[in-house]
């Protein structure tokens, strides 16, 4: 028998009330909210909030996140990282993910325990620890809890926990760092990762909610739901022309549709 939703959350509450305290990795996306929130409700001002502000962070991503922690009303602190610093994350390799997670964890681990808070956990699921996953190596390595893989809670688990919490995201689209975007070997850089992010919102702006433009050198390649495909092209010149002031000379539409790990499947 499938476990509906209250138990879940349940569990996972009682995962977070064998902590004294706890600091969770929150970046507003439904995730860490679900885990953020059964955090605070197990342990209450002894569960922290952490922002890592970076540049492959999306600004309007970062107002979110601190307005849904208030909704919730754990505390909340914003730490700024700059990835872009590290050689190995700024040549983008296979393992960029890996470098990346562990510079972040261990600027987590830190602000942890400037504070007291002895637990660390982020918002893994048991569906992202499959494929193609080197972040979560660095997890593993890290000593960092994962409640949500621990439990066996899938996506789709996920956003039913959100949904009976009446979590105000709990509808929000998946979101991943800008620099997925990219393809390996390419090297990353602000002003790519800003040129990412205006073409993601003029894509946006069709009234597109789940979706990724892929900087593929000079072409954009725009991933959508298939049932957003007619807005995207009713959109077309307007995209079209939008895109291309920000450099890329042609704009594609991915007939295969929105899909995560995209760029892992074209090595």
């Amino acid at each position: 028998m499938k476990e509906d939703a209250k138990d879940m959350i349940e569990r996972l509450r009682s995962y977070f009330a064998g902590f004294e305290s706890v600091a969770v990795a929150y970046s507003g996306g439904v995730d860490s909210t679900v885990l953020a929130k059964a955090a605070y409700d197990a342990l209450g001002t002894n569960a922290l909030a952490v922002t890592i502000d970076s540049p492959t962070m999306e600004r309007s991503e970062l107002q979110a996140a601190g307005k849904t922690a208030k909704e919730i009303g754990i505390n909340h602190v914003v730490v700024r990282h700059d990835e872009l610093a590290n050689p190995c994350f700024r040549s983008n390799q296979p393992d960029r993910c890996y470098h990346c997670k562990k510079e972040m964890l261990s600027v987590l681990k830190e602000t942890a325990s400037g504070k007291g808070i002895p637990e660390v956990a982020e918002g893994t699921n048991a569906e992202d620890i499959k494929g193609h996953r080197p972040g979560y190596r660095a997890v593993k390595e890290a000593g960092v809890h994962s409640p949500l893989a621990e439990l066996g809670f899938t996506k789709k688990d996920i956003r039913e926990m959100a949904g009976y919490m009446k979590l105000s995201n709990s509808e929000k689209p998946s979101m991943a760092c800008l620099s997925s975007r990219i393809p390996y070997g390419t090297e990353i850089t602000k002003d790519l990762l800003e040129k990412v992010s205006k073409a993601e919102a003029a894509v946006r702006r069709a009234g597109v909610g789940q979706l990724r433009v892929r900087c593929m050198g000079e072409v954009a390649v725009i991933e959508v739901l298939p049932g957003d495909f007619e807005k995207v092209l009713k959109s077309r010149e307007s995209l079209g022309r939008d895109l291309k002031k920000l450099g890329f000379s042609r704009v594609a539409l991915d007939l295969k549709g929105y899909s995560t790990g995209s760029m892992t499947e074209s090595k």
